[in-house]
């Protein structure tokens, strides 16, 4: 019997009549860094958050998560504010968006 484990995971949520989707969490195994999952995982969220009807994706990351931020920018999002205290630990989270095109809607939804 083949053994599996899991690489990564995407949580988006999506309130009723909102256009927007929320990227509640993403986690990439560390063993399966580098390779290009979490792009995946992140397109992942954006098609289904369009099979959904929504305009847009939000998240929150920690500003210290160098790394994610970067992925996020190369990615399309863009900064849209921060939230001082938002972790446990009194982090600050910085908010980002992506707007997702109409035509990509429009695709997914007739696909």
């Amino acid at each position: 019997m083949t053994k599996r484990h899991l690489a990564g995971y995407h949580m988006t949520l999506f309130r009723a009549n909102a256009a927007t989707a929320r990227l509640y969490s993403i986690a990439i195994d560390p063993g399966y860094r580098g390779h290009g999952l979490a792009a995946l995982l992140l397109s992942d969220a954006e098609r289904q958050s369009a099979l959904r009807g929504r305009r847009s994706l939000r998240l929150e990351v920690r500003e210290d998560n160098e790394s994610a931020i970067r992925l996020y920018e190369r990615l399309g999002f863009r900064r849209i504010g921060a939230r001082s205290g938002y972790y446990a630990d009194g982090a600050t989270a910085l908010r980002y968006e992506k707007r997702l095109a109409p035509r990509t809607r429009l695709r997914a939804a007739a696909g």
